[in-house]
């Protein structure tokens, strides 16, 4: 039987200072239709909402959020912001509602006024963008700080990070209600420097107003996400936004991507680049120095005769090219290069859940779990893994159901021109019939390499298990896209899963424990 998974909790500070709801409507200048309020918290939503909060009833895709003003009241809203058609659907209430043309808009800023995080009053903030490369160039920053003495704070694709509390996320970049909550916890412990990814669907979906990021970094720009916007243009420009005034006050840059230089020309803010390719101008450099099973090494130079050499715990030359630009985003942010250098030198100490993560023993065929799931992040954990496997190396993989569905055949084609082996199963389904998403990646697979051996395979647990058949100790399998989640999505239902897990009770059932 198949178990809802639940959803991880919102986070809030355990203490709010009081907030007149009077004050609130001069601030925003909006009309307020009835007496004062005292506010403790703000939600967008009745699943979220607790006592003393401001309710914001916004018109949804379905529905007006303002036809549950009801619901609102009785679990102890404070008072009400909506906008002039909300309005016509609330009656004299004993609690105060207040008019504001745009809402969504202005979304982040209540919640920053409300939560109290102003100018002056927050953490260092940092965000990390790009199709591929976000979440591990987050953790690495998150690493980089905390090794020099900052208290940390993180929000991930994985993970929420409080001052060494983790928290399992629910979203990429939380609504911008949530982020405000989960900054002003964050300021309540201490953190005094926090690194964000920032989806481009974050940007669009304005979950981060009401914020401006000291550092803002760019990793890369690459086929994906196009369920969401109509073409690489719309894409970049989503993305872009982050390189804004009203967005951040620094940016770096990674020039590895052909749009590299178009954010870094459409940026608004003082720019500091950042390449690991020969001949590419920029003002820092990646050299990769050694690729190993557990380890990349790698020389840092910027444009002051600095040179930094370190590592990461990491596979591949994507890995150190990410780890050099959260060192320039910490460099940028006012952080001593040397201190930087000194404190980094034996390496960063960083754990990526789900990122080219090895799962079996020594002596056993090597397993990776790792999170890509685009044709780009295929490309580079292929040839990393390839790089550290003496043996044959097999891919096993998966597409998401209801969603981007052009990049599928690529996806297919890029497996199959790194692999030895191709094993396609299921990943999450959704709502679409996931043999029909089996058919397309191995349809792509064979019409691009006729003669590789490949094998359809479902579900994952038995992919895994035929995948572990037909390679031996001394090969490698990588096992793209579950990376560190913890649940498959099967019509609409969170079935709990894992394939860390999963393959590592394969191992076990073949004596490799």
């Amino acid at each position: 039987m198949e178990i809802k998974q639940s959803i991880p909790p919102i986070l809030r500070p355990e203490k709010t200072e009081p907030v007149n709801f009077a004050d609130l409507v001069a601030k925003f200048q909006l009309q307020n239709l009835g007496q004062d309020a005292i506010l403790t918290g703000i939600s967008m939503n009745t699943n979220d909402l607790r006592k003393g909060d401001l309710f914001v009833a916004m018109p949804g895709l379905k529905t007006h959020g303002a036809k549950y003003y009801e619901k609102a009241i009785e679990l102890g809203a404070s008072a009400i912001v909506t906008d002039p058609e909300g309005s016509q659907l609330i009656p004299a209430l004993s609690i105060p509602v207040a008019i504001l043309d745009n809402p969504r808009g202005r979304l982040g800023d209540l919640a920053a006024y409300v939560y109290g995080n102003t100018p002056g009053n927050i953490p260092t903030l940092f965000a990390t963008t790009g199709t591929n490369g976000k979440t591990s160039t987050t953790y690495l920053l998150e690493a980089v700080l905390r090794q020099i003495g900052k208290v940390t704070g993180l929000t991930s694709t994985a993970e929420r990070h409080i001052a060494g509390e983790i928290i399992v996320s629910r979203l990429t970049t939380p609504e911008s209600t949530e982020m405000q909550a989960l900054i002003a916890r964050m300021r309540e412990r201490g953190v005094t420097d926090v690194a964000i990814e920032v989806s481009a669907q974050a940007l669009t979906q304005r979950r981060v107003d009401g914020m401006i990021f000291d550092v803002a970094g760019f990793t890369n720009l690459s086929h994906d996400h196009l369920d969401d916007y109509a073409d690489f243009d719309e894409y970049l420009a989503a993305k872009a936004k982050l390189f804004s005034k009203t967005r951040a006050r620094n940016a770096v840059v990674c020039l590895d991507s052909e749009y590299g230089k178009r954010i870094a020309d459409l940026a608004e803010v003082p720019v500091t680049t950042i390449s690991s390719l020969p001949g590419v101008s920029a003002d820092w450099q990646v050299l990769v120095t050694a690729e190993l099973p557990g380890r990349t090494e790698f020389e840092l130079t910027g444009p002051n005769n600095q040179v930094l050499r370190t590592s990461v715990p990491l596979l591949g030359s994507h890995m150190a090219l990410d780890a050099g630009l959260a060192i320039v985003m910490a460099v940028v942010a006012g952080n001593s290069f040397d201190e930087i250098a000194k404190a980094i030198k034996t390496g960063i100490d960083a754990y990526l859940p789900g990122r080219t993560e090895l799962v079996a023993p020594a002596g056993a065929p090597a397993v990776y779990v790792d999170f890509g799931h685009s044709p780009d992040a295929f490309l580079k954990t292929l040839s990393a893994v390839r790089k550290v496997t003496a043996g044959k190396l097999l891919m096993l993989f998966g597409a998401d159901g209801d969603r981007d569905t052009s990049k599928r055949p690529d996806m297919a084609r890029v497996a199959a021109a790194g692999c030895d082996i191709l094993v396609i199963t299921d990943h999450h389904p959704r709502f679409e019939d996931p043999a029909s998403i089996r058919a397309t990646l191995v349809n792509a697979a064979r019409e691009y390499r006729p003669d590789l051996e490949i094998h359809e395979v479902s579900p994952p647990e038995k992919a895994i298990r035929v995948a572990l058949s037909l390679v031996q100790p001394g090969d490698a399998i990588l096992w793209a896209g579950p990376g560190h989640q913890d649940y498959r999505d099967i019509q609409g239902v969170r079935t709990p899963y894992s394939a860390r897990s999963e393959a590592r009770a394969a191992l076990g059932e073949l004596g490799f424990s």
